[in-house]
């Protein structure tokens, strides 16, 4: 698992709207939380997704951007984002090379651990939360965690 002040492998992918996005374009501008999560429409996805929409305008007012990756197609990604108003960033990964880079993978690469790195304006990760059953331990953690950086 990466940890704490590593530098954070940098990603491209493309969003819930077509966009490609990379961390090196995300990171300019802000802190990035990035968390991987198995699956769109499934009961603790859905939730973990709809704290993060909660906690959006807190983030985003921090200097803060959340961005969900799952192996889920744009497709996918873009019928959740619109039924659950997720105002931020659903990026598709189905040849799982974000999850391979972050060590997110579960055994036999299946579905990606639940796990969230907050990753600071350097480039550098600053917090690691996992939690597979509780989508609230990653809201929790990256708030307390962007209010002591603050």
């Amino acid at each position: 698992m990466l940890a704490i002040g590593d530098s954070a492998p940098d990603f491209e992918g493309v969003d819930q709207n077509g966009r490609h996005v990379t961390l090196a374009e995300l990171s300019k501008e802000s802190g990035v939380v990035l968390y991987f999560y198995p699956k769109d429409f499934t009961p603790v996805c859905t939730a973990q997704a709809c704290t993060f929409r909660d906690a959006h305008a807190e983030l985003a007012a921090q200097g803060i951007q959340v961005v969900g990756v799952s192996a889920d197609d744009t497709s996918s990604h873009a019928k959740f984002a619109e039924k659950h108003r997720v105002p931020y960033t659903l990026l598709s990964d189905p040849d799982k090379k974000i999850q391979k880079a972050y060590e997110a993978r579960q055994i036999l690469g299946l579905l990606p651990k639940r796990v969230t790195y907050v990753i600071d304006k350097n480039g550098l990760i600053a917090g690691v939360f996992k939690a597979e059953l509780n989508a609230s331990k990653h809201v929790d953690g990256v708030k307390d965690l962007v209010r002591k950086l603050g």
